[in-house]
């Protein structure tokens, strides 16, 4: 009897804790340059709403098309030479399977992978976007 009160204490003390996200931060443009010489920042916007669907993460499918919005943003800017090399950086180096702090889903806790936001996750998004 000793023995299950035991089992049933130790099991007992193990809680499940579901990921947290971290709140949101951005470094600009990564290892790439915020925006030209004479505009130092022309670009950075477009990198941090990049950033930010990063730092969330999803499906392969929204990394895909918020790849193609950082191409799109850094086009409108005047700079499509520059929106091409972007969006080949980001598509080699974004991989959430690389840990680093601007991988896909860098957000959460590593590895993440390529998951669809649960109900509670996105949850958590939009309590830290209040805070803001």
């Amino acid at each position: 009897m000793r023995g299950l009160f035991v089992i049933i204490t130790l099991i007992s003390s193990f809680t499940v804790h579901a990921e947290q996200i971290k709140p949101f931060t951005s470094d600009g443009c990564s290892v790439f340059p915020d925006g030209t010489f004479s505009q130092n920042e022309l670009w950075l916007s477009c990198c941090t709403a990049h950033d930010y669907d990063y730092w969330q993460g999803g499906t392969f499918k929204q990394r895909l098309e918020s790849d193609r919005r950082l191409k799109q943003c850094v086009a409108k800017v005047g700079e499509p030479h520059i929106a091409n090399i972007m969006l080949a950086g980001v598509r080699v180096g974004g991989s959430p399977y690389f840990p680093t702090t601007y991988r896909w889903g860098y957000g959460w806790p590593y590895p993440r992978g390529y998951k669809a936001l649960s109900e509670m996750e996105m949850k958590q998004i939009q309590k830290l976007e209040q805070i803001k």
